[in-house]
């Protein structure tokens, strides 16, 4: 029996998530009910071929390529700042869109690693600014879980917040990240998309209390922690570039529905930041479903499928046993 590649999952998951969010980006979810996506679109918002995946992707595989090597802080930067400044890991070779926080933190990490002050970056998660809070750093943060997996939750947290701090300072997103990545650690661990849920919602509990993370950050992560983000209604979900925002409505999309097409239509279809949306969205249902039940046609149409096919296939033989199955706690 063919072993199950979990990074094609996660990388397939999320691009072609992102893939279909592209051409509709900014368009708000009124529009979207009258004129729905259903499938791959060319052109549209950025003007770009069908199949074009954006900023989202592109900083998804810079983590993943830097891990590839190891976990190194230095280098997932430095691969942040060749996507901008050289265009690696773009479709067509040129960024075409970029977060306002985004591209003023890659300015910033340009200078750190021009003056070689390389402890700066660890330093980065000192900042307070809650401005910082955009959905920058939790769209890319999915190739992450194949580093961090069954550390303890401790750990991970610390590693999480230094890397979603190289774009996105503020503790908050680095906890969004967290939950996500609970959440994709339960899935790979063999748990179902409830219990997975539900098991991600007891872990985070735990580290609220024993981190001493403040009344003010739980409060805000309410609706999902301890609340049930699929009992709310659609008319309360919004979809902005609010990293709440995004986590909140990727997983009210990921529990409400029940394969991989419908999934990641829902999110595309709520509006506003769509690619951003569905990538993060595309992530959890790619792992839950698998890259075999991603639409074929979608598949087709990615732009570079091959070079992302190369890099899945390496992430998967260096973070994944031969049986496809995680590797466990020793």
């Amino acid at each position: 029996m063919k072993s199950r590649n979990f990074a094609k999952d996660i990388l397939f998951g999320v691009s072609v998530g992102d893939a279909l969010g592209v051409p509709v980006e900014f368009e708000s979810r009124r529009a979207l009910r009258t004129n729905p996506v259903t499938g791959m679109r060319e052109f549209g918002t950025h003007n770009q071929p069908k199949g074009t995946w954006s900023d989202d992707s592109s900083l998804t595989f810079c983590l993943a390529e830097s891990l590839l090597e190891g976990y190194n802080l230095h280098d997932i930067a430095n691969k942040f700042i060749k996507w901008k400044y050289e265009g690696i890991w773009t479709p067509y070779g040129k960024v075409f869109s970029i977060g306002h926080t985004t591209n003023a933190a890659i300015t910033k990490l340009q200078d750190i690693i021009k003056r070689q002050s390389f402890n700066e970056l660890k330093n980065l998660k000192n900042e307070t600014d809650e401005r910082t809070n955009g959905n920058g750093s939790l769209m890319r943060i999915m190739p992450l879980i194949c580093y961090i997996k069954n550390k303890p939750i401790h750990e991970q947290f610390e590693i999480t917040w230094d890397v979603s701090a190289l774009t996105h300072y503020h503790i908050r997103s680095a906890i969004a990240c967290l939950i996500y990545l609970k959440i994709a650690e339960h899935i790979l661990n063999g748990l179902s998309k409830e219990d997975a849920y539900q098991n991600m919602q007891k872990d985070i509990q735990k580290f609220f209390t024993r981190q001493n993370i403040s009344k003010k950050e739980q409060v805000l992560f309410k609706r999902i922690v301890p609340d049930k983000i699929s009992s709310y209604p659609e008319n309360s979900i919004n979809s902005s570039g609010y990293v709440l925002d995004s986590l909140e409505a990727s997983i009210w999309c990921f529990l409400k529905y029940n394969n991989y097409r419908d999934t990641v239509l829902s999110s595309v279809n709520l509006g506003e930041d769509t690619d951003t949306t569905a990538a993060i969205t595309g992530g959890l249902a790619g792992l839950l479903y698998s890259v075999e039940n991603i639409p074929k046609e979608w598949i087709n149409a990615l732009a570079f499928k091959k070079k992302v096919y190369r890099l899945a296939e390496k992430l998967n033989n260096k973070y994944f046993s031969d049986s496809g199955l995680v590797n466990k706690k020793t």
